[in-house]
């Protein structure tokens, strides 16, 4: 059985559950931040507004949460959701996540704590395998899903290319003691 840290919301900091009507503006911010300056996001242009609208009911409609801290003002400091993985039936007890965290506060340990919120709510809800893809460079992500037991599953050299070189793409996953009772079909 996979054991790790309960989530504590850190100080100054509460956990909500993000919707669009609150967070959708904030979220996009980030997204379009983390394109526009990183390689967390492997796309190249920012995403409109009107592009949260279909992210989140995605989200709605396959039962995913969308999780996020809010500072004493209201303002959205990081989030975190999971999602399909692949879209055969076959993979239904395995999610990709992610988690962002806004530039201003990082280092305060909000990863870490939506990580261990998502790593709850997956194995609640039968969720088998959580699957991150994280750019091989970033050893900040890395050493986060390894503190929390994720486990390197392999790397697809040069899966991308942005900032005029090549990306390799590595894929950490946490195998959760969940569902009880795995069914087909």
């Amino acid at each position: 059985m996979n054991t790790h840290p309960e989530f504590r919301a850190p100080q100054g900091s509460t956990l909500v559950d993000c919707t669009h009507d609150r967070h959708a503006d904030q979220i996009l911010a980030i997204f379009n931040d983390a394109i526009a300056t990183s390689t967390a996001l492997y796309d190249y242009k920012p995403r409109p507004r009107e592009a949260m609208q279909g992210w989140f009911q995605a989200k709605l409609q396959g039962g995913f949460p969308v999780v996020g801290l809010e500072n004493e003002a209201g303002e959205l400091m990081a989030f975190a959701s999971y999602g399909t993985f692949r879209a055969w039936p076959a993979y239904k007890y395995s999610v990709e996540h992610s988690v962002y965290v806004d530039a201003r506060f990082r280092g305060r340990g909000l990863g870490e704590a939506l990580m261990c919120e998502l790593i709850g709510r997956a194995r609640a809800h039968g969720v088998h395998v959580l699957i991150g893809g994280i750019d091989a460079a970033n050893q900040g992500s890395i050493r986060l899903h390894e503190k929390l037991g994720f486990q390197h599953a392999g790397t697809i050299r040069e899966a991308g290319f942005k900032f005029g070189r090549w990306l390799d793409l590595a894929f950490y996953q946490l195998t959760l003691d969940t569902p009880d009772n795995p069914v087909d079909g």
